[in-house]
């Protein structure tokens, strides 16, 4: 006689997971097939979760035309001589 497990019989949710970004909580339960098929449900709706979170909170409000004075890298200045060291040789007399 073989031992069968409930969860051999009745597929039941054993994948859940909640995302708390910001003040906003969301819940992904995946119940359909087997353990490793509710994984990559779970994983494809989180991925979609996050997606639509990024877009909706990443839109910076203000995106300036030019860049603001002074905070160019090109006003640096680079000295075109640079001090070269030069390298001993050591000699070595036996």
């Amino acid at each position: 006689m073989e031992a069968q497990s409930d969860s051999a019989i009745t597929p039941r949710s054993r994948v859940k997971a909640t995302l708390r970004l910001g003040a906003e909580v969301y819940s992904v339960n995946a119940n359909k097939g087997i353990l490793s098929e509710q994984l990559v449900s779970m994983k494809e709706e989180s991925m979609g979760i996050l997606k639509e979170y990024i877009t909706k909170h990443n839109v910076p409000n203000e995106v300036p035309d030019e860049p603001l004075e002074g905070s160019s890298e090109d006003d640096v200045e680079i000295p075109e001589n640079l001090p070269v060291k030069k390298k001993r040789k050591e000699l070595n007399l036996a």
